[in-house]
């Protein structure tokens, strides 16, 4: 892991390399069912319980969007019930145990966020981008008051690739699926 870096007021965080998994970062993601101007950017990032000093980081950045949401956000008092990104994977309700043993966070943004390889240049080809990947990224945290609805959110800055591991979601290459089969004496099909 490195270090996390943190600025802009304490708010932003840069940490990994984390897994992804539900990662939409080429193309809009909306629910089903959802108006299609609630459509963002994003994916959920998996931090290993055992790295300290990046959950340090994180909820030292969501106290002081917390300590920023009191005074823009919530009318000089923090609320009772409020909504925080950083979640335990063990708490979650689908069978999804990826994410046991790990927090995590679902990062989102509007506007399309930047995505590098580990030598910082930008990917173009959408399939090196997904859910299973290996990666630093760069987040701000910011309160809200939306509907009656209070909380922190975490928005998704900017994302580098550090490695490639297995793909979440169950989908398997070509090239995995076709390996036992030899081709080299057949006819043209």
């Amino acid at each position: 892991m490195i270090t996390p870096i943190t600025k802009n007021e304490g708010k932003t965080v840069i940490f990994g390399p984390c897994r992804l998994s539900y990662t939409h970062l080429f193309r809009k993601y909306v629910k089903d069912g959802e108006d299609e101007s609630k459509a963002k950017y994003m994916t959920n990032v998996l931090i290993p319980k055992e790295e300290k000093e990046t959950i340090d980081a994180l909820n030292a950045a969501i106290e002081a969007a917390k300590k920023s949401g009191v005074v823009s956000k919530w009318d000089g008092k923090e609320p009772k019930k409020l909504d925080l990104p950083l979640r335990d994977g063990d708490d979650k309700e689908d069978d999804d145990d990826i994410y046991g043993g790990n927090l995590y966070l679902n990062a989102k943004c509007t506007n399309r966020p930047g995505v590098v390889d580990k030598h910082r240049s930008p990917i173009m080809d959408e399939d090196d981008v997904y859910s299973g990947m290996w990666a630093i990224l760069s987040v701000t945290f910011f309160p809200y008051n939306v509907s009656g609805n209070k909380g922190v959110a975490c928005g998704l800055n900017n994302v580098m690739k550090t490695k490639d591991d297995e793909r979440l979601g169950g989908r398997t290459s070509a090239e995995s699926d076709f390996a036992g089969i030899d081709m080299e004496d057949d006819d043209d099909l």
